[in-house]
């Protein structure tokens, strides 16, 4: 209800100005900003090292598959060499009213069993939200969508999408590899490409996604410092928060990285995003991401945000909702695409 959403942002501002929010145990010595950009560069290396055997960092090769015009927009169909394994199929939107050097987003498509829709998620929506590609034409936005492995034109087999996402992670355990890791290894290098087009500020740079999406930006913005601004929707979900409410089996096979909990906790690996902008807005009904536990990452990164940036710039907040996008979430993101992604 609205009066429970007031409470959680009410109690949020007053313990934060009452000083009660502290130092989580195992969390960075609160010193000066120059400590804390070190302990963040060592942690970022240290999950980084956590996602299995990567391929050697390459240039992302393009080759443009045909153009479209679309209201408001021309829509690029790619084939883009991320990993030297699989190319991996995008679509990169460029607004008809652009101003160049132009903001931009790295929109991450979800998960939700969709697995032949993919990166088309830009353009469709899914049952969750409506589709964000006439917000960022509108704005002036450049976006880029990829398959992601297991998804869209990167289906193992065709018409079995859960078994082809079961096959693959099990094929890559086997040679070392983990399955979320080429994920973020493929998000990353995207994000490398969309940096390097000509349209693009790579100063302006931010990452959006729902559900498996939203994970992979929170994920992102944690391991590269380039995304300026990171908006993620019903999926902050404290590890701790869901073994206690026995909702692993909500995530997909994806999700799981091995030995992650002896080195991250959820608000730990969040930590690496601050003080750079962060919304997150998660449902209280949405079962793959316990209140308590958001409210836990929450209260964890408003001291950093407070003592090393901004506290308004870290917006975390909880809807009466499940897994969806609410009108009031739509409001509040385009907000922040014009006051933190656009404005910069």
């Amino acid at each position: 209800m609205e009066m429970q959403r007031r409470e959680f942002l009410a109690n949020s501002g007053a313990a934060l100005g009452m000083g009660m929010f502290k130092e989580a145990p195992g969390g960075p010595p609160m010193k000066g900003a120059h400590h804390f950009q070190r302990y963040q560069a060592k942690r970022r290396k240290e999950l980084w090292d956590l996602l299995g055997d990567l391929p050697a960092p390459r240039t992302p090769q393009a080759t443009v598959r045909k153009k479209e015009q679309h209201p408001g927009f021309t829509l690029e169909h790619l084939a883009l060499d991320l990993n030297g394994i699989e190319a991996a199929p995008a679509l990169l939107l460029v607004p008809d009213q652009i101003k160049t050097p132009a903001p931009a987003m790295l929109y991450i498509h979800w998960h939700g069993g969709d697995y032949p829709v993919g990166k088309r998620e830009l353009l469709e929506g899914t049952k969750a939200l409506p589709p964000y590609a006439p917000v960022f034409a509108e704005k002036g936005i450049v976006a880029l969508a990829i398959d992601s492995w297991c998804f869209g034109e990167r289906m193992l087999y065709p018409k079995e999408g859960g078994r082809g996402e079961s096959d693959r992670f099990k094929e890559m355990l086997w040679k070392g590899q983990v399955l979320f890791g080429m994920m973020m290894f493929d998000e990353w290098q995207a994000l490398n490409y969309l940096c390097a087009r000509p349209e693009v500020d790579p100063g302006r740079v931010g990452a959006f996604g729902i559900s498996m999406g939203s994970t992979k930006a929170w994920w992102l913005a944690a391991l590269d410092e380039r995304i300026r601004c990171c908006i993620d929707l019903c999926c902050l979900t404290d590890y701790d928060a869901l073994i206690e409410h026995q909702g692993l089996g909500g995530h997909g096979i994806y999700y799981y990285v091995p030995k992650l909990l002896q080195h991250f906790s959820t608000a730990q690996i969040n930590e690496l995003n601050a003080p750079r902008p962060r919304l997150s807005l998660n449902g209280r009904q949405d079962k793959l991401t316990p209140p308590e536990g958001v409210e836990r990452v929450r209260d964890h990164l408003l001291p950093l945000y407070a003592k090393y940036g901004g506290e308004k710039d870290c917006h975390i907040e909880l809807f009466d909702c499940g897994h969806t996008e609410l009108p009031e979430m739509r409001a509040l993101i385009l907000d922040w695409l014009d006051t933190r992604l656009i404005g910069g």
